[in-house]
């Protein structure tokens, strides 16, 4: 037989056995083209449908919030609005108050805020508190009005207690993800230099656009709103921040009744570049006084500043080591534990004076 004849032959048999091969996987698949019987699920597990119950609960309460800026037409001088960012913010009353990050609605001109239900409302500003990044809007919501989300304690959280955020990360509007806690009592600056103190930390995945939603206990009660993350990629890396209720709930009625804070004060001047230079000098950790201001809540309570010798030194007066029996580090730590208390309350210092402990009683003052 011919080389070229037995290759025709072995080409031939191989694309008969391939079609064959074909005509069978065809036919296989005649047979089996057809729905899986589906196996039957059971019960959902206890913690699933607790989570499930929370989410229908709370998600009526979140609100996805929209922001614009107003800009100028620099050849027309035509003003116009363009969108700025997006956030998230909680129902505070049956008044329509809802409450949100500051930083989600600073620098802009007006605020959409969205319900579950799909209706939008422009949004008023009630007031603000830079300092811990909590602000109140306000929209008129004449019926249906959604349920304010309640309230819950941060004092008594617990590392590893479960915790659940709802928000609108990256424009993905009404987003439950879950976590615990992490860490408690945490600080972290900003970027205009303000430091927000007392934070939660939390393993909850928030991301851009959950800045103002809240952070729930098992129970669904608020237990923080959520305010930052940490993250080298601007995307959640596990770490993420939430100012506590109990600070939201003293700041809060102030807003609303005032549209400004009111820090509690002692009436004393301190700089936290020389106090560092002066407690390192000294040895001790604490707040160096320098001035106590007249007629202030401390001079009343004989408070002391620090005084000039005769050779120009600084002599040191009272140095503050705690408020009540948490320890006083440095000046923002001071004004953190001051926070803590309402104007009026009466707060006992302890310092230091001419190196000799001492126990000092002090009613707060309204602050600048």
């Amino acid at each position: 037989m011919k080389p070229g004849t037995l290759m025709r032959i072995i080409l031939l048999a191989a694309v008969l056995f391939l079609a064959w091969q074909g005509a069978v996987l065809l036919r296989d698949g005649e047979r089996d083209a057809q729905p899986r019987t589906v196996t039957a699920r059971g019960d959902l597990a206890a913690d699933e449908q607790a989570t499930i119950e929370l989410f229908e609960k709370a998600k009526d309460s979140v609100a996805f919030i929209t922001t614009r800026a107003a800009v100028m037409d620099v050849w027309t001088r035509n003003v116009f609005t363009v969108p700025r960012g997006t956030g998230s913010g909680f129902i505070w009353d049956d008044a329509g108050h809802v409450v949100t990050n500051f930083h989600v609605i600073e620098g802009a001109s007006e605020a959409t805020v969205k319900l579950a239900d799909g209706r939008s409302f422009r949004a008023a500003l009630v007031g603000a508190s830079p300092a811990h990044d909590i602000a109140v809007l306000k929209i008129g919501v004449a019926f249906k009005r959604p349920p304010p989300v309640p309230i819950g304690t941060s004092h008594d959280l617990r590392v590893g207690q479960k915790v659940f955020a709802i928000g609108n990360p990256f424009g993905l509007d009404w987003t439950l993800t879950t976590g615990i806690v992490s860490a408690l009592d945490r600080s972290l600056g900003t970027d205009t230099g303000r430091t927000i103190e007392h934070l939660i930390q939390t393993d909850a995945a928030i991301n851009p656009g959950n800045s103002g939603g809240p952070l729930l206990d098992s129970a669904g009660r608020l237990i923080g709103i959520n305010t930052a993350i940490y993250s080298p990629s601007g995307a959640s890396a596990g770490i993420g921040f939430a100012v506590p209720v109990d600070t939201v709930n003293r700041v809060v009625p102030q807003l609303i009744a005032k549209g400004k804070y009111i820090r509690p004060a002692l009436g004393i001047e301190v700089d936290e570049g020389l106090n560092a230079r002066l407690t390192k000098v000294l040895g001790v950790e604490g707040v160096v006084i320098l001035r106590v201001l007249p007629d202030s809540a401390a001079a009343q309570a004989g408070l002391r500043g620090a005084v000039l010798a005769p050779d120009g030194s600084l002599v040191p007066g009272d140095i503050i080591v705690a408020v009540g029996d948490k320890p006083v580090r440095g000046v923002r730590e001071l004004f953190a534990r001051l926070d803590d208390h309402q104007v009026g309350e009466v707060v006992t210092l302890r310092i230091l004076r001419e190196g000799k402990p001492l126990e000092v009683a002090v009613t707060l003052q309204a602050g600048a």
